[in-house]
């Protein structure tokens, strides 16, 4: 159900209308993802937690746009956005 629409005060001899729309609060980060250190051959989980669920979630390394890979793991569940780096290497710091 939405709250946006025209809205009018009636007094029979006279009429107020308003239209209201509403616009969607901005997602926000919630819970900022965390420093890790990891020795070599270790998966690396970084999360991060979002006000909403479902939100299109891009991850970069170094400017870099990530791509789910044999390397790379993106999940979602819920607010919760996750990178899992497998097999990492000096090379994914």
């Amino acid at each position: 159900k939405t709250d946006a629409g025209l809205y009018t005060c009636d007094i029979g001899t006279d009429v107020a209308k308003s239209k209201v729309s509403v616009q969607e609060k901005p997602t926000e980060v919630t819970k900022q993802l965390e420093d890790k250190t990891s020795r070599a051959g270790q998966d690396i989980n970084l999360s991060c937690e979002l006000s909403k669920p479902d939100v299109n979630i891009r991850w970069y390394k170094d400017g870099k746009a990530i791509r789910k890979s044999q390397k790379y793991d993106l999940q979602q569940e819920g607010t919760r956005a996750i990178l899992i780096i497998h097999d990492s290497t000096v090379k994914d710091s």
